[in-house]
């Protein structure tokens, strides 16, 4: 059997997204992880958290890791699609390894479920999702509504439970195509099936997206159990 690695470049603090990705793994998919130092979820910290990201990536890469995801969705909204398209290629240039980014992946999904108006879940204070609503909005979505938790502690932000997303969900749901659940700490993977019977009509997670990304750019095949997206690997853009 060939096997494939998947390397994550994940916020220190993050709890949440090595747990989801072991979940959706594929027989012969293995996943690995380097740390970026993140304690808060502000604005300050995840510029600090970026200067780490080629190091991260470095270290994975000698673990010859197949596709890299860097993966936190806020951390690429700071100074938008520009900056972010231009850190993805130098941690590529810097390793060597094809490399994807949850905020990117979470945008070519939307547009592979052919989503326009989205109804945007998070954790966050309301100046990330300031940053979240123009970073979507430049790639061409409307935004109908995004509400979130005003949380920092990244902690807190793993310990959500299910309830809190679920009525989060709601209430952003209204107006919308579909519903984007943003963070890669927040644990709304594995509730994305129930959230598509709940609101009728597609639901993207941070990490249900960056899994479906990384699945192809292996050229690997869809499963259920994690909503629209992943059965069949709708679309495959990346």
């Amino acid at each position: 059997m060939t096997m494939s690695r998947i390397g994550l470049l994940l916020p220190s603090s993050n709890t949440t997204m090595e747990p989801d990705f072991y979940g959706m793994a594929l027989v012969g998919v293995t996943v690995h992880s380097a740390r970026m130092m993140l304690k808060s979820v502000t604005v300050g910290g995840l510029e600090e958290m970026a200067g780490e990201a080629l190091r991260a990536g470095a270290l994975l890469a000698t673990a010859k890791v197949d596709v890299l995801i860097y993966g936190c969705t806020s951390s690429s909204l700071i100074r938008g699609v520009e900056w972010e398209r231009e850190l993805i290629s130098s941690i590529e240039a810097e390793t060597g390894v094809p490399t994807v980014s949850t905020a990117g992946a979470v945008v070519e999904a939307l547009k592979a479920l052919g989503l326009r108006r989205v109804g945007v879940a998070t954790p966050y204070t309301d100046d990330i999702n300031d940053l979240e609503r123009r970073f979507l909005e430049a790639q061409g979505f409307e935004v109908e509504n995004i509400h979130g938790l005003g949380l920092v502690d990244n902690h807190e932000i793993a310990a959500v439970p299910p309830g809190s997303i679920f009525g989060l969900a709601e209430e952003v749901a209204a107006g919308s195509d579909g519903v984007f659940v943003s963070c890669t700490n927040l644990p709304a993977a594995s509730l994305v099936n129930e959230l598509e019977a709940k609101l009728s009509r597609p639901v993207v997670t941070s990490n249900q997206a960056s899994m479906w990304a990384g699945l192809g750019v292996l050229g690997l095949g869809g499963f259920e159990g994690y909503g629209k997206l992943l059965e069949g690997l709708l679309g495959r853009r990346l």
